[in-house]
């Protein structure tokens, strides 16, 4: 479908044309710092930083503490905006893209989300249906929740596990099932792009397999997008397709968990001595931490 002459393509449109080609998104010469650009004395949080996501993938983000991995999912989620560089959705700059188009599009679950009122899991599901609903200038968007934004927010807590939870305050939650419900949320949008910043942090073991095999089923059943930053090594070994490693704001090392998660690259980029064998089962990486810290000057 063709856009409105003088009217900017929108993403849905880009990914329908298919012009877009194999990739998600397309990152090139990204430099970011917080606050204002000076002269002199820049501090970057990104530097130079130039990658791709492909369509359908499931791509991890690893690195040290302050390496700028979440400085990068704001930059993909329009969140922030980069001082140079340029990030393309789907073949169109974010530039030039609301982020209403971002919003239909891209889902950004962060790792903590404050709530500061009692909106039951149902109700918090539901926003997530915000960017689809249509606006009049009786209902700015509010309110008047049709069939499908009903039956999207229920289909996204049955796949999270937490449709027995729908009642309950948000606030009243554990750490775990309010983090299951934002990215429930997250779902609800139907989106082609979903990042997440450190999604298993505050799970049990149980469900952070869980969370990861839904992550893998959305991307096998409906070609879903999935970007996530975390710290664990093994599961972004085991569960992402590609691995881009940071240091210092800047890209270490990109591909592969096999041909990423090797002794001298993580000895280079967080500065320590670890153990690395096949898994038994998957043959990808395994991290094991020696018994006794191993200092390595780099």
């Amino acid at each position: 479908m063709s856009s409105p002459i003088g009217q900017a393509p929108t993403v849905e449109a880009a990914v329908s044309s298919g012009r877009s080609g194999a990739h998600a998104y397309d990152v090139q010469g990204l430099f970011f710092c917080y606050g204002k650009l000076r002269a002199h004395d820049v501090r970057w949080v990104l530097r130079d930083v130039n990658l791709h996501v492909e369509a359908g993938e499931i791509l991890g983000i690893v690195g040290p503490n302050g390496s700028g991995k979440t400085s990068l999912l704001k930059l993909l989620a329009k969140l922030a905006a980069a001082q140079q560089g340029d990030i393309a959705l789907f073949g169109t700059s974010l530039a030039g893209l609301s982020q209403e188009d971002m919003a239909r599009t891209v889902a950004f679950v962060p790792q903590e989300s404050a709530q500061m009122f009692p909106f039951t899991v149902a109700e918090t599901v539901l926003m997530g249906r915000f960017p689809h609903r249509r606006r009049t200038r009786w209902n700015l968007g509010f309110g008047w929740e049709d069939r499908d934004d009903c039956a999207a927010a229920a289909q996204a807590m049955a796949t999270m596990d937490i449709s027995h939870l729908a009642p309950r305050a948000v606030t009243d939650l554990s750490g775990g099932e309010r983090q299951r419900t934002m990215i429930a949320r997250a779902l609800a949008q139907t989106p082609r792009v979903l990042l997440l910043d450190e999604p298993t942090a505050f799970l049990d073991l149980q469900h952070q397999i869980e969370i990861c095999s839904v992550l893998r089923r959305l991307r096998d059943d409906h070609g879903l997008t999935v970007v996530i930053v975390s710290h664990d090594l093994n599961l972004a070994s085991q569960y992402c397709d590609r691995i881009v490693m940071i240091k210092e704001g800047a890209v270490r090392s990109v591909g592969t968990p096999s041909e990423v998660m090797s002794v001298e690259v993580l000895r280079e980029v967080y500065g320590c001595e670890v153990l690395i064998d096949p898994h038994p089962e998957s043959g990808l990486p395994r991290i094991t931490l020696p018994r006794q810290y191993v200092p390595f000057n780099v």
